[in-house]
């Protein structure tokens, strides 16, 4: 009988625990697919300026800003905002949306939070190895997003593709 219990405690505990999950695939795509294009910020044509100046010191080739990206960055920057969390979440969401709908065939993403100016976060971005392979990756178009929390810092995302 306590082997029996036992089973039917375990039972509802994994039911209860997967019945209700937030996890759900079509909503995360539903989520992620919105086509919200704002208006760029100064602080956002400042990150694209330096992140292309960086490139041009470098040989690299200049990237190209794209509206859809900055569809796909903003919903990841208020996402952050509104979560208090800087985090990569659903970032294959996003790479699917442009894969999709911008004929993209690489996708890379740099994230960050806390910092009071462009100049500082591409610094950021340029003194940490994950972040500037991806300032100077084999890329074509860019677009970033900086939302300001409630506590007055700036959320920030960066995607670039290649086509």
């Amino acid at each position: 009988m306590k082997l029996f219990t036992y089973l039917f405690a375990i039972c509802f505990i994994v039911l209860t625990l997967t019945s209700c999950s937030t996890d759900n695939i079509e909503e995360d795509l539903t989520f992620q697919t919105e086509l919200i294009i704002p208006e760029a910020k100064t602080i956002e044509i400042e990150i694209l300026e330096l992140i292309n100046n960086h490139r041009i010191t470098m040989g690299l080739n200049t990237l190209n800003s794209f509206e859809i990206i900055k569809s796909q960055t903003f919903i990841h920057s208020d996402y952050m905002k509104s979560m208090d969390d800087v985090n990569h979440d659903y970032f294959f969401n996003r790479k699917s949306f442009l894969v999709a709908n911008a004929n993209a065939l690489e996708v890379s993403e740099n994230v960050a939070y806390g910092y009071t100016s462009a100049a500082s976060v591409v610094n950021a971005w340029i003194n940490s190895e994950g972040h500037r392979d991806n300032l100077e990756g084999d890329f074509t178009d860019f677009e970033v997003s900086a939302e300001k929390g409630s506590n007055n810092k700036w959320y920030f995302t960066n995607i670039f593709i290649k086509r």
